[in-house]
């Protein structure tokens, strides 16, 4: 079945294949902070209406930057 859109609910559109991302970078900081609350937790998919394979490679590029101390763990 289709779904149709409702009229005044806008369509979700995934932010890296809207600007034509490929690869989530680790070291791309400004974007990655996008996609963290105010508490430095990882955004969830229905709050940051990015796809679920784009999901998957911020996750763990925000994961991976933590690591190497690009990004704090905690805010405080």
């Amino acid at each position: 079945m289709e779904q149709k859109s409702q009229p005044g609910k806008k369509e979700k559109k995934c932010f890296f294949c809207y600007n034509n991302i490929q690869d989530v970078d680790y070291k791309d900081v400004n974007i990655l902070r996008r996609f963290l609350s105010s508490f430095a937790k990882i955004v969830p998919r229905k709050r940051s209406k990015v796809c679920m394979t784009h999901q998957r490679q911020l996750t763990s590029a925000i994961k991976r930057s933590r690591i190497m101390a690009l990004i704090p763990f905690v805010q405080r």
